[in-house]
């Protein structure tokens, strides 16, 4: 039996847009300004779960 992945990301974030916006930054400081492949990876996890918690206007802008 074969069974459909979903490719919607959601996430259920216990983080404010603040938190996951300032971890995005400490990735950036991090990695020195280029992200490795594993970094562009948690770099896109981050964003996408920003854009989850960030308030609507903040995603209407």
């Amino acid at each position: 039996m074969l069974h459909s992945m979903s490719t919607t990301v959601e996430f259920a974030s216990d983080r404010s847009a603040d938190e996951v916006n300032e971890e995005i930054r400490a990735l950036w400081r991090r990695a020195g300004g280029t992200l490795s492949v594993e970094e562009r990876e948690e770099y896109q996890r981050l964003v996408l779960e920003w854009a989850a918690a960030a308030p609507q206007s903040a995603k209407a802008a």
